[in-house]
């Protein structure tokens, strides 16, 4: 199958009209998709599977939306152990017009690995649109159960998910979705550090097939490292089912905050969020006293001619803690800034006047930090 063909059926899918989001009386449909069942198991532990923890998960999010939302309308794309292929899944969502997508994972590496034992920690995963090999390694192990579909050649319109060719045509794509996607991802990740105690890997982007097919705000959860006997441990414990459960939840419901807004609030809303997110002055910035001499007064005049103007900036890394100057997680990047969300602190470089010029840095960012993406602020604080 062609390149151009491929390119041509996404986007059918990806420019499909933005659903609304969730209006007064509207029920807000959540579709769960607990990953793999029935013929596939997922990643494997010592006691237990992927796909089992995956549905236990799942259910105890589905008791705790219905018990605590009035208006929630959950849907399970699978509630029990049974197969359903990733196109399927995708189209449930779509066909229910749901307004989030959650699918839900457990982490594996190779047994080759020296971490595999050792390895941990939770991500959430937005559709990727540039590649890393850490993330495509992982969207090509999910993306591979298509495999056991019959024909699914077929199904699947010539895409190889073990071939790193097919995943160009992702890089192509604009998903409408995004910036919701990487909001609700945020906020699902923080919760699982902080409500479920998992190690922070952050929130990334990479091509999994039911994030690519999907019309609405998506999002994949890697809850922990399966392969990791602790980890397992944990998840497979109704303790840790619960814990993972309420993170996601929590996730949801402050994500919501923002999505049930109506439309005009939200057109209209540059810092109305009930706790904005803070992002330091320039002057504030971790960059060193050296960015700041001599300068105040052209930083005077140029803060005041840029009130209430959109300045976009490259989010590239979260921590628990404000790192130290020349830390080396920063990699050599300066200056950089940061600002608080929740327990998490997140760092940011530069400022771009659109979209368009923070993209064109985001290219060589992501060199060094793979997951990097843009983000818009306003007055110093961050819009979602």
């Amino acid at each position: 199958m062609s390149l151009s063909r491929i390119i041509k059926q996404l986007l059918l899918i990806l420019l499909l009209p933005a659903l609304a989001l969730s209006a007064e009386g509207k029920e807000f449909t959540v579709v769960i998709d607990p990953g793999h069942g029935g013929k596939d198991a997922g990643a494997l532990g010592r006691k237990t599977n992927e796909k089992t923890i995956n549905l236990a998960v799942a259910k105890q999010l589905r008791d705790l939306l219905r018990s605590n939302m009035n208006d929630v309308n959950v849907i399970m794309t699978r509630s029990n152990d049974t197969f359903v292929t990733l196109q399927g899944r995708a189209d449930m969502a779509n066909r229910k017009h749901a307004d989030i997508f959650i699918s839900i994972h457990a982490n594996s590496v190779d047994k080759k690995s020296p971490m595999f034992t050792s390895v941990n920690g939770a991500a959430v995963y937005t559709l990727g649109l540039q590649r890393s090999e850490t993330n495509l390694s992982v969207a090509m192990r999910e993306n591979a159960v298509m495999k056991l579909e019959p024909d699914y050649s077929t199904t699947y319109e010539g895409f190889d998910p073990s071939s790193a060719e097919s995943y160009i045509a992702f890089e192509m794509m604009q998903h409408a979705n995004l910036d919701q996607s990487i909001e609700l991802a945020e906020a699902v990740q923080n919760q699982l550090v902080r409500t479920a105690g998992r190690k922070n890997n952050g929130v990334r982007q990479a091509p999994f097939w039911v994030l690519v097919r999907t019309s609405m705000p998506a999002i994949l959860v890697e809850l922990d490292f399966i392969c990791n006997p602790a980890m397992e441990k944990f998840m497979a414990s109704e303790q840790g089912q619960r814990k993972l459960a309420l993170a996601i939840y929590r996730g949801i419901e402050k994500y919501r905050k923002v999505a049930d807004k109506p439309a005009d609030s939200r057109k209209e809303r540059v810092v109305a969020d009930s706790r904005p997110e803070e992002l330091p002055s320039s002057g504030a910035a971790q960059s060193g006293s050296e960015t700041i001499a001599g300068k105040k007064a052209e930083s005077k005049a140029a803060a005041a001619d840029a009130k209430d103007r959109i300045v976009y900036k490259i989010q590239f890394l979260t921590a628990g803690s404000p790192l130290r100057k020349g830390d080396s997680r920063l990699k050599g990047l300066s200056p950089v800034e940061y600002y608080k969300d929740g327990n998490m602190v997140k760092y940011t470089y530069g400022s771009y006047c659109s979209q368009a010029e923070a993209s064109k840095e985001l290219k060589k960012i992501k060199k060094s930090f793979p997951d990097a993406f843009v983000i818009k602020t306003c007055n110093g604080k961050r819009i979602k």
